[in-house]
């Protein structure tokens, strides 16, 4: 896949790699992170090297995939985010989810919204999708706040492994 980097005022944004295996563990493992996605954080390094290689092939496979979030002025990987082809997660139909993930130390600086943005206007501009969507839990106010703040609108809920979950869409 022919990436070129999207870079915002204080990120980049790219591919991920098999280097990035350490810090999907850090990011993982960590129960607060996973609060909201079924608290069943990883338990072993084969569980994020899994997760990278699903990741890879989401590039072959689909053009497009989740990337990794790296803070420009100290060069630390922060998390991830980006688009990506659900397929399991709305049982009903296939879309193009933005999504993000970031390591606890990194939330609260607006991080998220950034790199959702920059997704946003990635997947608009650069790949010419037609519509992108997302889900958060309901009880998941800052990823509700970050949704909403980039221009994601409301459309509804539904149910997902026995969690409520707001759905939202957001048109080229």
């Amino acid at each position: 896949m022919i990436f070129d980097n999207i870079e915002t005022k204080r990120l980049i944004l790219r591919l991920i790699t098999i280097a990035d295996t350490q810090d999907f563990f850090e990011l993982d493992s960590n129960p607060k992170v996973h609060l909201f996605l079924g608290n069943n954080p990883v338990k072993t390094i084969e569980q994020s090297e899994a997760m990278i290689a699903n990741i890879l092939q989401q590039y072959k496979t689909n053009g497009l995939g989740r990337l990794a979030i790296i803070e420009k002025s100290t060069n630390e990987f922060v998390g991830w985010a980006g688009l990506k082809l659900e397929e399991k997660l709305r049982k009903e139909f296939s879309y193009y989810d933005l999504g993000y993930r970031l390591k606890e130390q990194f939330w609260g600086k607006g991080y998220a919204t950034e790199a959702a943005s920059a997704s946003l206007e990635y997947g608009f501009n650069t790949l010419k999708l037609e519509e992108i969507g997302a889900a958060a839990d309901v009880n998941h106010i800052a990823s509700n706040t970050i949704l909403k703040k980039v221009g994601m609108q409301p459309s509804g809920t539904f149910e997902y492994e026995g969690d409520l979950c707001n759905w939202y869409i957001i048109k080229q």
